[in-house]
């Protein structure tokens, strides 16, 4: 299994590591640059249009051209 490169950044500390990522917010949107660093992709089509879809836990991107849902974790 590959190491994660956001949580083990070299020379990151505890206080720093909270700072950027402390909030639902911030590690979401660290999630989303590091899946998407240029916008969301569609994983089947390649597809740059999305709308999002809020279900029971997360928010999933779908598609505008094809209706695929992903999700940032999936």
């Amino acid at each position: 299994m590959a190491r994660s490169g956001i949580q083990f950044q070299k020379g990151l500390s505890l206080p720093e590591f909270q700072r950027l990522y402390g909030t639902e917010e911030q590690c979401e949107a660290a999630l989303e640059q590091a899946r998407w660093p240029d916008g969301f992709r569609c994983p089947r089509c390649n597809g740059q249009e999305h709308g999002l879809v809020y279900g029971r836990r997360l928010k999933r991107y779908q598609c505008r051209t094809c209706s695929h849902q992903a999700t940032l974790t999936a």
